[in-house]
Order: structure tokens, then sequence, then C-alpha cells
């Protein structure tokens, strides 16, 4: 890992998956923490020991996307383009190494998808005229345009390895994040208690690795190199894993935290997984 550059790209649970992958870094070498921007959500550190760096690249959707605005007001409402990467993580890739890319939890809201000028459907608008799509349909050509974009990509490394990290399910409980959902599970789900034939978060799995499989064909025969961190099922599992109504968001007050995972906690997990996964694609030893 030494020399090297790695980026973690995605949205909040990527955020999520870096910081526990620090605190196990850490142990062997303090990182220098040389960039963070005004948002706090692309961030890099370097551990000079070992010159290596870790970035973090924040993408709700992978894709361009923007959301509408009512009187200068967030309306939850998005614009994507899904024919176009989102640049403000692709821009970074010529000198990345590793990249790690994930993405999940933003496409359950009300989208408009664009190609070019031209809108070609929609999610949760039952609007006339539009075709209407689930939100797996945004999500697999998001991810289809993210890993096009890294297999036509002239000006990356040779050496680029590209490892999808499948989606992380949530846990809410009789309700939404924003409708009274919780999380207060104390112990594991038991096998008979998921059922992944009738679970959307395993079709969404399904579709990212799909999306995988088909970019992966494309690399192999331009000699660059796709693996998958299947963290898929484990999580399904561990609804007693997430931070719940003790996350203390000040700006969230009263919402409970059934995304993202605590720390220790399943999402340490991860970074097992993802160090086998990328010593077999890396040929690391």
């Amino acid at each position: 890992m030494q020399q090297k550059k790695m980026a973690f790209i995605g949205d909040s649970v990527a955020r999520n998956h870096v910081e526990s992958l620090l605190c196990l870094l850490s142990q062997e070498e303090i990182p220098k923490d040389v960039y963070k921007d005004s948002e706090d959500r692309f961030r890099t550190w370097y551990f000079p020991r070992h010159n290596f760096t870790l970035m973090v690249l924040w993408s709700k959707f992978l894709i361009a996307g923007e959301e509408r605005t009512i009187n200068g007001t967030g309306s939850s409402v998005f614009d994507l383009q899904i024919d176009k990467v989102d640049i403000e993580w692709a821009k970074y890739l010529p000198d990345i190494d590793y990249a790690i890319i994930s993405a999940g939890h933003w496409f359950f809201r009300v989208m408009y998808l664009h190609e070019g000028e031209n809108i070609t459907g929609c999610v949760y608008c039952n609007e006339p005229n539009v075709t209407g799509h689930d939100a797996d349909f945004a999500l697999r050509m998001a991810f289809r345009a993210a890993f096009s974009y890294i297999n036509e990509c002239k000006n990356c490394s040779a050496h680029l390895v590209t490892l999808l990290r499948t989606f992380a399910p949530a846990h809410f409980a009789n309700g939404a994040w924003n409708t009274g959902g919780y999380c207060n599970r104390t112990a594991p789900f038991g096998e008979t208690e998921i059922d992944l034939g009738r679970s959307y978060d395993w079709q969404v799995r399904n579709v990212q690795v799909e999306e995988y499989e088909r970019a992966r064909k494309v690399a192999e025969k331009q000699g660059k190199r796709f693996g998958v961190v299947d963290v898929t099922r484990a999580m399904l599992m561990r609804p007693d894993g997430h931070p719940g109504e003790h996350w203390g968001n000040k700006w969230k007050g009263g919402y409970n935290d059934c995304v993202h995972w605590c720390m220790p906690g399943p999402v340490d997990t991860w970074s097992e997984l993802f160090m086998a996964v990328l010593r077999k694609e890396a040929g690391l030893t």
C-alpha cells in the first residue's frame, strides 16, 4: 500500500466506512489530516511513513444531480443526468490507485431522469406523459455511468483497481426516518428472520452487482481490474448496529439514525472484507 492513493467515493455511508478504516489504520500510524473542504465532505489524510493517501469524495448519486429549490429552500426533488458522472469525484480519478464506489440511500426520493436535454423518466413522480421507474432503475443507470466512465478513462492509472461496496441496508422499524421510524434492537436477526426473495435491499444489491459484472467484462479486455466487497447480506442481519436515537445530531433532533453504523461495530468488518478483496484484485501480499 506504500506510495498509493485510495479514494472512497459515495455518500455519508462511504464516509462511515472510511472513518472505521481510519481507526484501524491509525493503530499502525497516525495520519496527517491534510485537506477538508468547507462542508467537511471531501477529506484527505496522509500517512507519511507509508507515503499513503486516503481520501473520501462525496457524491450522493455518482452521476450529476441537482436539487430543485423553491424560494431558496431545498425541495428534496432532484434532477439527475443519467448519462453524465458527477465531475466533483471524477476529476480526482486520474491520480487514484484504488477507487471504492458505493451509493444507494439518496435514490429513494422524487427524481427526474435526464439524458442530454430530454427528460427520459422519473422516480416517485406519478406524472402523466413521463415514464415512471422504480428507484433501482435510477441506481442502475448511475452505476452504469460511473463504471463506464472508469473503463473509458484515458488518463487513469493502468493499475487502477475499482471496488464496488454493495448496499448497506437501513433498519427503520414502524416508520421511515422522518415519520417516527426507529431501530432499538439489541441483537442481530436470525437466519429465519430475513427473506432475501422479498427484500428490496437485496434487489438493490443485485442491481449493483449486475452492473459491476457488466463493467468487469469490459475491463478485463482492457487489462483493468474490478472487484466487489459484498456486505449486504451480513448487514441485513444487523439491525442492532445503528446509532438510533443516540447519534447526537443537533440539526436533526427527534429523528433516529438507522442508516449509519456505530463504531466499533459491524461496519468494522467491512474493512476486513475490503482488504481481503483488495489483496486478491491488486495482487497485494
